[in-house]
């Protein structure tokens, strides 16, 4: 009986259910749409990795910590390993490997990169004939001299490059030209990436600088298990090597690929569930209203001898089938969502196939899951209430005592909940450190969201009040009835409002925190840059070729250059050690080229031999000009150099460490000194700034990975990396934003049926059709000009407040995007009439009479 009467309730209803269907549709789509494209991308690799991975991979081994160098030469084993891990009973063949990722693909005729030049990478090696070679070749023959090279037949049509044409090899050993003379096509998924193979000496000359290999890889003859093989090969060539078998060699590399698609898969699962609580406002309003519209049908069902527990559970089993429904459209939208992630991914250089979609049992589960789970919750509240209406509630309005009493618990709560979160964001914004005001800012966005929701009915009265004051002077009785009609259910509009003012928080605060970012990064190129152009490496260290071209070109005054060591050691002067990232600079670094804010002492000490500090460094450790530390380099090289200068923290320069590169080499050999990433020119004084550039630019054109900027330019490349992430950022919180347009739609339709008769008598004593739609109309303008308005405060206030958490992180500056806000204003009005065309489109056809008669 309860089952009947839930699938007969539901079915009458189904219009009024639709909305609520797409909108769990849309949140359970981006759910397993992700799980889909991240399991895909996975599966890809994985065959990958298992199609072409060797029984056991003798690696060389992984360096102490201690040990361990910023420098770019590629770790390497002997040659003779080869021959004894081809001794180990059981091996089969092993061949010595060479594979590096730090030489990049040019070609001389155009100047250009060769593959990918982000997210895959660009691979160099020897050629070898493996039992399991990823490659084979399709065109032409295996390289036989050192002239001669072979590349991937992707690779190859995406450049258009074949047969016989030049290409060229460049990494930090300098320019290495090669004849195409194969195309080798890869018997697996192609990832991405761009491969090219030398003969062996070659490789081996000119990649590694020495007769030597990065790996040996070791096929058995099946007598043995790979496991087997492992020990008997640590045996034989001691512990000296780290070796590998194949299932470690797949966990190994899998591990890594998914852990660079971890954060895009985790931020759009948080997307996805900002956008099923918004979805859950709008069928807690769905139900909310069904409930209201069918009173006395609850109430005859009491009076009949309906349980409680019946009439609740008839609502639930209306919500479970919306969920299921909702859940399994929601997941076959997903496999075009992941398509669209496969397109977007490869359009950044991975290579996936569409025809190759994942789709496992979590994806499923994860789906139902979540789609049923938040229907059958959002419906728990109208259903609770439904099952609370008494039999004679048939015969009076649903409006009850109760309701008062829990409107004021619920602004109790409310009141409390967002105090809390404001004194959190306070909070925030004064800690010391950083980790402490995230933390803080985390949990006050919480609750100041949550708070506002909970007092979205009691805003919604007074807000509305106010935005709506002046609608009866602009359009007369349609602006009064307009203004009446969205307080008149104070809950309803609160939760209505709510899931519009989640996503234009969002859009708010990220706006604030970006501004203020870009603002505060070119406040501090203004303050603290000296020189004019900023020229860095991108996949490959800069060479001296290029510090050479950029010297000898017109206008250039001098060149200034750095070089990072990210895993150095201070020894305090109580016996202590810290880690810090320690850059080298020569004498000139500080002054001309760069003026940071110095907190104590001077900085040109870093030139006259002594170590430059952070604030927060020196805070943290107690330190202050004049102190002596012990700096390790590694290796045993230690230096021990006074506190010469500490840095005023949120600089640009960060909060690391620096010495001079004359006191550097003292110690360490050149030869062992990290590589130099980015360097900077000055111009010469008197000279036009942008015809250097021009200059410049002519000068390095045969290093096409180096990118080259003046500080206009550099602002512009920060600006555009931040917009990058937040245009990103408004896409997801698109989705939201849609469902909430949804829910506006939602409820002014089923607003316009609960109030069939009202209108049908408003029609009858002389509003017009044209005066009806605009009455509806401007309910729904005010709805969504009141989420707005609640979204645009909150996101100030998460804005403002991460931008005081991080300002000694570099984010000094406050910029609000008034644009943005007015923008966002505007937009909402937008939606609001958007929101409102098919309500006052369908109010407007009704017939007068009938909708007088109506029950």
């Amino acid at each position: 009986m309860l089952l009947k009467t839930s699938l007969r309730s539901f079915f009458a209803h189904k219009g009024r259910m639709a909305l609520s269907l797409i909108a769990v549709m849309l949140s359970v789509a981006f759910v397993s749409g992700t799980l889909v494209f991240s399991n895909t991308a996975t599966s890809t690799f994985s065959k990958l990795f298992a199609a072409t991975a060797s029984d056991i991979s003798v690696q060389p081994p992984v360096p102490a910590e201690d040990d361990r160098q910023d420098s770019d030469k590629v770790p390497t084993v002997p040659v003779p390993l080869a021959e004894q891990v081809a001794a180990v009973p059981g091996v089969k063949t092993a061949i010595g490997q060479v594979m590096v990722g730090n030489a990049i693909l040019v070609n001389p005729a155009t100047n250009k990169l060769v593959g990918p030049t982000s997210g895959a990478p660009t691979l160099v090696g020897n050629w070898t004939d493996t039992p399991r070679n990823p490659v084979k070749i399709t065109s032409g023959h295996v390289p036989q001299n050192s002239g001669e090279l072979v590349l991937d037949a992707d690779t190859a049509k995406k450049a258009e490059l074949g047969l016989g044409d030049k290409v060229r090899v460049d990494n930090a050993s300098g320019q290495h030209p090669y004849t195409i003379v194969g195309i080798a096509t890869f018997t697996t998924t192609n990832p991405g990436a761009a491969l090219a193979f030398l003969d062996t000496p070659t490789a081996q000359q000119v990649l590694l600088g020495e007769q030597a290999y990065t790996t040996v890889e070791a096929f058995g003859d099946g007598s043995r298990s790979n496991d087997q093989l492992k020990a008997d090969a640590l045996a034989k060539v001691g512990s000296g090597y780290e070796i590998k078998t194949a299932a470690e060699q797949k966990d190994q590399n899998t591990k890594a690929i998914g852990s660079g698609l971890d954060f895009m898969k985790y931020a759009m699962l948080g997307f996805a569930g900002i956008s099923l609580i918004v979805g859950g406002f709008l069928i807690i309003n769905t139900f909310s209203m069904l409930v209201a519209q069918r009173t006395r049908e609850i109430g005859l069902l009491r009076a009949i001898g309906g349980s409680r527990r019946q009439v609740n559970g008839s609502v639930l089993v209306e919500a479970l089938i919306l969920g299921v429904l909702g859940s399994t459209l929601g997941v076959a939208v997903g496999l075009g969502v992941a398509v669209g992630l496969i397109k977007l991914m490869n359009a950044i250089g991975m290579d996936l196939k569409a025809s190759d979609l994942e789709i496992g049992p979590d994806v499923f589960v994860a789906g139902y899951a979540v789609g049923i789970l938040i229907t059958v919750i959002a419906a728990w509240i109208p259903a609770r209430r439904a099952s609370k209406i008494a039999p004679m509630a048939a015969l009076r309005d649903h409006g009850t005592p109760a309701e008062a009493r829990s409107n004021i618990v619920r602004t109790i709560i409310g009141l409390l909940l967002t105090a809390g979160g404001a004194g959190l964001l306070a909070l925030a914004g004064t800690a010391d450190k950083a980790s402490t005001g995230g933390e803080y800012l985390g949990l006050g966005l919480l609750l100041t969201l949550i708070g506002s929701v909970v007092l979205g009915p009691l805003l919604a009265t007074v807000v509305i009040k106010v935005l709506g004051a002046l609608l009866p002077a602009l359009f007369g009785p349609s602006g009064k009835l307009a203004q009446r009609n969205a307080m008149r259910n104070p809950r309803r509009t609160g939760a209505t409002a709510a899931a519009l003012m989640i996503g234009l928080a969002l859009v708010i605060g990220s706006s604030v925190f970006s501004s203020s970012a870009v603002k505060s990064a070119s406040a501090q190129i203004d303050k603290s840059v000296g020189v004019d152009y900023i020229i860095s490496g991108g996949r490959t260290p800069v060479t001296a070729e290029m510090m050479d071209a950029v010297r000898r070109t017109p206008g250039i005054d001098h060149v200034t250059t750095q070089e990072d060591f990210k895993r150095a050691k201070v020894r305090l002067p109580g016996g202590q050690s810290a880690k810090t990232d320690l850059t080298a600079v020569p004498a000139s670094f500080f002054g001309s080229d760069f003026h940071p804010t110095v907190a104590s002492g001077a900085m040109d000490s870093v030139g006259r031999g002594s170590l430059g500090i952070g604030e927060t460094f020196a805070k943290d450790h107690g330190l202050k000009v004049g102190d002596q530390v012990t700096v390790d380099y590694g290796k045993g090289r230690t230096q021990t150099l006074p506190v010469g200068v500490v840095f005023r923290k949120g600089g640009l320069l960060g909060d690391g460490s620096f010495v001079g590169l004359d006191t550097l080499t003292q110690v360490v050999p050149a030869a062992e000194q990290p590589p130099v990433w980015t360097f900077f020119a000055k111009a010469s004084a008197g000279t036009d700034v942008n015809k250097t550039l021009t200059a410049l630019e002519d000068a390095l054109q045969q290093y096409p990975q180096l990118t080259v900027k003046d500080q206009a330019g550099y602002k512009e490349l920060v600006q555009s990396q931040i917009n990058t992430l937040l245009y990103l950022i408004y896409g997801l919180v698109g989705l939201s934003i849609t469902v909430a347009v949804l829910g506006v739609v939602n409820t002014l339709a089923l607003s316009v049926v609960e109030r069939t008769r009202e209108i049908g008598l408003l029609r009858a004593i002389g509003l017009s059709r044209r005066q009806l739609r605009r009455m509806i109309r401007l309910e729904s303008v005010v709805i969504a000009v009141f989420g707005a308005v609640l979204g645009t405060g909150l996101g100030l206030a998460w804005g403002v407040t991460a931008q005081r958490v991080l300002r000694d992180q570099g984010l000094g500056t406050l910029a609000v995007p008034v644009t943005t806000i007015v923008v966002t204003l505007v937009s909402s009005v937008v939606i609001g009439l958007v929101a409102a065309l098919v309500p006052a489109f369908r109010a407007g056809r009704m017939n007068v009479l009938a909708a007088i008669a109506t029950d």
